[in-house]
């Protein structure tokens, strides 16, 4: 048993000096991650990045990949979106859509409605193609809710690094959707997503890091891996009452059916 990353970006420049090492060493059980890892997938945020992703799949056979266009790379979206991304899609280790969604973070970011019509086009693919999608919701939880409820039980997936409420967990959960939580759980200041991991029951609960970034407490502001989650996975079983290998066990579960993989 080992640890699911649901949700990382090795395709990162941040690992290009070191990515082979670094992947390579993930498996091992040692002090910082005792389980290992089991499976990471890797995701996309636009179309380099996803081509990037499926080659760092076809390279280590625990690592998948998906495709998708990120918020914050809405602008690059082009007219034949739906065709390219049913392409990367059709391939064998390519496991969901995304990462799409909404970022208002950034003011130099491309536009509410750019945005919007992005995420909807998408949400729109993967209701066509059966396919799960993995959602970016950054300072966005009113619009990104709004388009999940307009593809009620047609197109569902998992909000990435929870950041919302425990009422909005609860009604993602309603819906068919799955939450995934990174390093900022065991972030100090984080008294709103630790609460919401009550909200999620064990059949729904995800992990990730969203590596390079987000490292958890103690590894807060270094570059993230798969290794640290092992923090993560604490941090939850400590909120919810029950040991880290229970913790690992569901959420390894959690992923493969989630995202397909045997």
């Amino acid at each position: 048993m080992g640890l699911f990353d649901s949700h990382a970006h090795y395709d990162d420049d941040r690992f290009d000096e070191d990515r082979d090492t670094i992947i390579k060493g993930l498996r091992q059980k040692n002090d910082v991650n005792p389980l290992g890892v089991s499976f990471v997938v890797n995701s996309a945020s636009g179309y380099d990045s996803t081509e990037k992703a499926i080659a760092i799949s076809d390279k280590y056979d625990f690592i998948y990949a998906t495709a998708g266009i990120h918020p914050l790379e809405a602008d690059t979206a082009t007219q034949d979106l739906e065709e390219k991304l049913t392409h990367y899609l059709s391939q064998n280790k390519v496991v969901a859509l995304g990462e799409i969604g909404l970022d208002y973070h950034y003011d130099d970011a491309p536009s509410k409605e750019e945005q919007l019509s992005v995420f909807v086009r998408q949400m729109a693919l993967a209701e066509k193609l059966h396919k799960n999608v993995i959602v970016h919701d950054r300072e966005a939880h009113g619009d990104c809710m709004e388009v999940v409820r307009q593809f009620k039980g047609r197109t569902v997936g998992v909000f990435h690094s929870f950041s919302g409420s425990f009422e909005m967990a609860s009604e993602l959960v309603k819906l068919g959707w799955y939450i995934s939580f990174s390093g900022t759980v065991t972030f100090k200041n984080a008294t709103n997503v630790q609460r919401s991991v009550l909200a999620v029951p064990d059949d729904r609960l995800l992990i990730e890091t969203d590596a390079p970034y987000l490292a958890p407490t103690p590894y807060r502001g270094k570059t993230n891996n798969s290794s640290l989650m092992f923090e993560t996975a604490k941090k939850i079983a400590e909120i919810r009452g029950t040991d880290v290998e229970t913790i690992a066990n569901l959420t390894l579960n959690n992923g493969k059916k989630f995202y397909g993989i045997d």
